[in-house]
């Protein structure tokens, strides 16, 4: 799965991301009090869909160049 979850600290409600470990690019995805990181493809999109304000799911469309 793409999609893995990130621990939030809920004493000091904080999130902590090692930038040494996800080299590239990434998303952080934060909703209802969970938070998923995934690594973005090298050409494609990427979407985020939402309903009434919740993430419900993260689509991926890859391509490869020509």
């Amino acid at each position: 799965m793409k999609l893995k979850d990130l621990a939030i600290d809920q004493k000091a409600t904080k999130l902590e991301i090692d930038l040494l470990e996800n080299k590239g690019g990434f998303a952080v995805i934060v909703s209802e009090g969970k938070a998923k990181i995934t690594m973005l493809p090298e050409f494609g999109e990427t979407k985020i869909i939402t309903h009434q304000g919740k993430v419900k799911r993260v689509k991926f469309d890859e391509g490869e160049e020509f």
